[in-house]
């Protein structure tokens, strides 16, 4: 990415160090290599040339911006992220995932409340967010969604690969033949409603492991920090004690949400209900390599964008 990198960069945590994107290449540096005191916090990356390391240095946080094209509801719509400079980034590849302490960036799709399935468009330069299509008709859920709906960024889940740890969810078997969507899906359950384009810091609290016709398609759930019950929540329990029902609300919705089409009900695994905090992160930590994976070129990216 040529114009959006010149600003700024991505982070994302690897296993035994950290990956950076940044002014179009990627770079790994382990653990022992010191970056700035205060990455953990840090959005804005500068980058330059140390000796045979390529390094970038964390600065203060960086802003992003949206910018929309075309009108809302039309096939035409898009909303555009924008670095502090003005030039386009991409929300799945660009901003960063980690921040710090078990905390992440949430890139919000679908505002509560609203029934248009908007989404990152992976197969577009830049991946701005649009309404979905079917036949070339806009789609919509047949009723509202009760939660803020979007994406963890750089992060993947891999068509090509199973999960021993669910029964009956399977990869695509053809690497090439990939969904537009597989970043990581969140449900955010505070009580504002946000904007389509708004970047949310969160805090998982679960997971759900919905399985759509066979394959796995995760949903994490998690509570925005500036939610006034952000710091009464931190596992299952607490969600159920202090958001009664909500976790059985979310499982039924997406369970139910394609029947009116004349589907058939998604099903879940791991028995049917929602893996603990631990589970969230682990899964959170795993689709971040895959991502890496794809960034690096590792496995192939089929019509999936990486600009």
């Amino acid at each position: 990415m040529a114009t959006a990198a010149a600003a700024a960069a991505s982070i994302t945590a690897a296993a035994s160090g950290i990956l950076y994107r940044c002014q179009g290449r990627v770079a790994f540096l382990p653990k022992f290599l010191s970056l700035a005191p205060n990455r953990d916090t840090a959005v804005g990356i500068s980058c330059h040339r140390r000796r045979r390391f390529f390094t970038c240095n964390a600065l203060h946080k960086a802003e992003f911006r949206v910018k929309e094209d075309g009108e809302p509801e039309s096939l035409d719509y898009r909303v555009f992220f924008l670095d502090a400079s003005g030039n386009k980034v991409s929300p799945w590849h660009d901003i960063p995932l980690h921040l710090g302490d078990g905390l992440f960036n949430f890139v919000v799709e679908i505002p509560k409340d609203t029934s248009a399935k908007m989404e990152v468009a992976t197969d577009e330069p830049f991946t701005p967010i649009k309404q979905d299509t079917k036949k070339g008709k806009l789609r919509y859920y047949p009723y509202n969604i009760n939660w803020n709906y979007g994406l963890l960024p750089q992060t993947w889940e891999d068509p090509s690969l199973g999960n021993s740890d669910v029964d009956g969810a399977l990869g695509d078997n053809d690497p090439g033949a990939f969904e537009l969507y597989y970043a990581v899906d969140v449900v955010e359950i505070g009580e504002a409603r946000a904007k389509i384009g708004d970047i949310l810091k969160v805090k998982p609290l679960a997971a759900l492991a919905m399985i759509d016709e066979g394959e796995l398609d995760w949903k994490i759930i998690a509570i925005s920090l500036e939610d006034p019950r952000a710091s009464l929540v931190n596992n299952v329990n607490d969600v159920e004690n202090h958001f009664p029902g909500t976790l059985t609300a979310i499982r039924d919705w997406f369970r139910d949400y394609k029947i009116p089409d004349g589907k058939p009900a998604n099903k879940f695994g791991l028995g049917n209900k929602p893996a603990d905090q631990d589970f969230a992160l682990k899964v959170i930590m795993e689709t971040n390599d895959s991502w890496a994976k794809l960034i690096k070129r590792s496995v192939p990216a089929g019509d999936l964008s990486l600009v």
